[in-house]
């Protein structure tokens, strides 16, 4: 089975191959815009960050735009220390991936590779619960989104890093059965273990571990996302959010899909009024702002069209 980085990179293919040549190369010119400098990408505030730079680099690789992977690699290892999270970890780790795709790796998805000496110690103790180790014994990621390393979400990057690293997951049905404790009782996933609402973005992540573990089979989980889309064509955030966003509905589109379903209702014209003039994807269809992990999700709501 095609790993999520596969998938997700397919799904971005076949985005930009929709658009015009005009607007391939709008795009283009929003992606050099958002550089910090000659490696690193922007974050909302302007500054060099390694987390938008992962979307940064996934989007040169597609649009052709030239990247000094070598000064990259450099800068990567100067701030490997501050990667003391799971999500900049994981940031980390699919920039040093991408760097050999942008270098003519292209093998390097299919037969993976360990991004560092300790990454199977990394991803082997992420079990444990208190924390994953890496770069030596005493280096250990204890931050994890919504403080828990078995939430959805952090299954969903932790598994990202498993697949990217071609680690085997040797224990598929305890991990299957842990994400019972965030199943709600009226169908869907939230983060928070009992919360008694569910929201499209945990349940996404689940069913994309559901499925790369145990096979993409339609189930109630799926339903709820399909039932969750807005009028609208766009997926709201939970059924407290006031609109649909564009983060939102790429991740339920993108799951969707790889579970062999067309949305509900035709997604397009929702995708459209969210590319901006700049050439990048607003979070919302009131903010006239964007970013490049906004253009990458508007981007991947394209290629499941």
């Amino acid at each position: 089975m095609a790993t999520l980085s596969i998938k997700m990179l397919n799904t971005l293919r076949r985005g930009k191959k929709k658009l015009s040549r005009e607007a391939q190369e709008k795009i283009k010119q929003y992606i050099l815009s958002q550089r910090a400098d000659e490696v690193f990408f922007m974050d909302k505030s302007g500054k060099a960050d390694i987390y938008y730079t992962s979307f940064g680099l996934m989007l040169s690789y597609l649009f052709g735009i030239k990247i000094d992977t070598h000064q990259a690699r450099l800068q990567f290892e100067k701030r490997r220390g501050a990667c003391n999270d799971l999500i900049h970890y994981a940031a980390y780790s699919r920039s040093l991936m991408l760097m050999d795709l942008i270098d003519g790796n292209y093998l390097r998805l299919l037969v993976g590779k360990n991004i560092c000496r300790d990454t199977a110690r990394h991803v082997s103790t992420t079990e444990g619960g208190s924390g994953m180790r890496v770069w030596g014994d005493d280096a250990t990621i204890r931050l994890f989104p919504h403080n828990d390393p078995r939430s959805p979400y952090s299954r969903f990057i932790w598994l990202s890093l498993m697949e990217d690293s071609r680690q085997k997951i040797a224990n598929k049905k305890e991990i299957l059965e842990l994400l019972g404790a965030y199943k709600v009782s009226g169908g869907g996933y939230s983060n928070i273990a009992g919360d008694a609402s569910a929201s499209v973005n945990a349940t996404a992540a689940a069913l994309s571990v559901k499925g790369q573990l145990g096979g993409y089979r339609l189930h109630k989980d799926v339903d709820y996302l399909y039932q969750a889309q807005d009028a609208s064509g766009g997926f709201c955030a939970s059924e407290e959010a006031s609109l649909p966003d564009i983060l939102s509905t790429a991740t339920a589109l993108f799951v969707l899909n790889c579970y062999g379903l067309e949305p509900l209702y035709p997604p397009n014209d929702f995708i459209e009024a969210h590319w901006l003039e700049s050439g990048g994807f607003s979070p919302t269809i009131l903010e006239d702002t964007s970013d490049i992990e906004y253009t990458c999700y508007g981007l991947l709501a394209l290629g499941t069209c």
